[in-house]
């Protein structure tokens, strides 16, 4: 028996590492049926709802997915990317991961990307890693603020496709980098050079992070401290004076009590109290999406600019900029120690 193993490709095969990049997820197309899919599956998944599933699941069946998905749809074509006609989060994720190869190579490391929801999903992404020879796989979730409702879950669908192989690789989890010096000062850069390039001064410059309900913070989530020590340590890190900086929270969904200040009244607010020029990014998030493009870039300029605003800017998230992928590479390189 000893010989025909030795003899079995599937374990005399080099050992091989995979590096996996997880978001959040997209639609696979703008249309009401693969929106309604998309939102489907996001809107189920416990962590990110935490309702009784007896009472959310009619709410979200009959109610919600009925009318939401010619909404979000219409969001999305707004900013769809039209040549390789996929969503602008997939498709900087794929170019995030091709920089992250390309660094990589010649280190025997495979490297790819998944989705929470929708596709690629991390299950079909991690078999294929698996049949490549990866031994050992370092999940990395491209949240840089930790939340259950993100990070957790990303690595829960990693954790769920693991328990149905026979034979698992070692894993590892990069964990949140809210407060990696890296990160801060990739992100203090983006945003120095970010608002140098305008042609305008803003009075204000605003760092709008997804938001969270209220309820999930209380019962111990992170996410909101993180939020705050990110823009406090860029803040620190660019020499601003306080105030220059503030913390927004956007997305609201549905009638509970999300953290605030929220992006939205902010920015309907400011024109009031004579704060004209802002500048706005959105530091959660890893890479350009609808979140960021279409709520923010397009329908957080209009609500200003109605409101009396003179001058809006929004700043890109570090996506596969050179300097973005520095982070990326570094914070990868230091997760991989011991196995390299």
């Amino acid at each position: 028996m000893s010989s025909s193993l030795s003899k079995n490709p599937q374990f005399a095969a080099p050992q091989k590492i995979g590096v996996l990049l997880l978001n959040l997820g997209t639609p696979d197309g703008t249309d009401y049926w693969n929106v309604r899919r998309y939102l489907g599956e996001f809107l189920s998944d416990p962590r990110v709802i935490e309702s009784p599933k007896w009472l959310w699941w009619p709410i979200l069946n009959f109610g919600i997915l009925s009318f939401r998905p010619q909404k979000a749809g219409h969001a999305y074509e707004q900013v769809w990317d039209k040549e390789f006609n996929e969503s602008p989060l997939r498709v900087i994720t794929r170019k995030q991961t091709q920089a992250l190869a390309q660094r990589l190579e010649g280190d025997g490391i495979v490297v790819d990307f998944a989705m929470r929801y929708g596709n690629p999903s991390t299950k079909s992404v991690l078999e294929k890693m698996q049949a490549a020879g990866c031994k050992k796989v370092l999940l990395v979730p491209l949240y840089p603020q930790y939340s259950a409702t993100t990070t957790a879950t990303a690595n829960d669908k990693a954790f769920d496709a693991l328990k149905e192989m026979r034979w698992q690789p070692a894993v590892r989890t990069l964990p949140a980098y809210y407060s990696d010096a890296k990160y801060i000062e990739t992100l203090g850069n983006s945003i120095r050079d970010g608002v140098a390039a305008l042609d305008f001064e803003p009075d204000l410059v605003l760092t709008s992070y997804h938001g969270l309900p209220q309820t999930y913070v209380d019962a111990g989530d992170p996410y909101e401290y993180h939020c705050h020590e990110t823009t406090r340590m860029v803040s620190d890190y660019l020499g601003w004076p306080e105030g220059k900086l503030m913390v927004t929270f956007q997305s609201r969904f549905g009638p509970t009590k999300w953290l605030e200040p929220a992006t939205a009244d902010t920015l309907e607010e400011l024109p009031k109290r004579g704060v004209k020029k802002v500048a706005i990014l959105a530091p959660a998030f890893s890479a350009d999406c609808i979140e960021t493009l279409e709520e923010i870039s397009i329908g957080g300029k209009e609500a200003f600019m109605e409101a009396g605003g003179e001058q809006f800017a929004y700043i890109p998230c570090l996506n596969d900029s050179p300097a973005g992928m520095d982070m990326i590479e570094a914070m990868v390189r230091r997760e991989l120690g011991g196995w390299l």
